[in-house]
């Protein structure tokens, strides 16, 4: 799923109570299949809703025990500097306006109570069925750091698919699981160089 590709739904009118079903998420609730461990998925909110979004529904999970069906809540900021009348100031923007992260098991209870959260409009994905974040979606749009499975051993060979040595093959000299670096040899104009990677600018070949 490409997160460019989002777009906003049309309003609705919030509940009359934080938590009471709309008879339209009652119209559009379909029995959801239990996931095998928790995503991220991506729900709509109202415009400036996305802070209040994040706050009742944690306050959901943990006045109702659900803390093993819905694991965390983030609206992912960025810290940006504005110049206001000739002096600087540090401030903190929302990097997806309208849109609230959630990392959850997947099924009938989460879905209900997520959707039915005052400010939500619903979730990301056809009809009324979630799709999650691919491991590389939640890494790039900064809401999870999440380890990067690299499958090569050493003398293997790789290519780097990004930076200054973009497109070049060259063989693993070692493998930093931990770090998530990969030290790889590379020849250049008849001459080795050794470089050091992270996991996401290689792949194996």
């Amino acid at each position: 799923m490409e997160f460019n590709q989002l777009e906003g739904q049309p309003a609705e009118s919030l509940p009359t109570e934080p938590g009471k079903a709309s008879e339209e998420s009652k119209r559009l609730f379909i029995k959801q299949e239990k996931t095998d461990k928790p995503y991220w998925y991506v729900v709509y909110t109202y415009s400036g809703y996305e802070n209040k979004v994040m706050t009742n529904l944690l306050k959901t999970v943990k006045n109702n025990g659900l803390q093993d069906l819905i694991y965390d809540v983030k609206v992912p900021m960025e810290e940006t500097i504005e110049v206001k009348n000739g002096k600087k100031k540090h401030v903190q923007r929302k990097l997806f306006p309208g849109y609230v992260m959630v990392k959850m098991l997947l099924t009938d209870e989460s879905w209900y109570v997520v959707r039915n959260t005052r400010g939500v409009t619903g979730f990301v994905g056809p009809g009324s069925k979630p799709i999650p974040l691919s491991d590389m979606e939640v890494r790039s749009m900064g809401v999870e750091d999440v380890p990067v499975r690299l499958d090569v051993e050493v003398g293997e060979n790789v290519m780097i698919t990004s930076g200054p040595l973009e497109s070049f093959i060259g063989v693993v000299d070692e493998v930093n699981t931990e770090r998530q670096k990969v030290k790889v040899t590379v020849s250049m104009f008849g001459r080795d160089t050794k470089v050091e990677l992270d996991f996401v600018q290689v792949k194996r070949v």
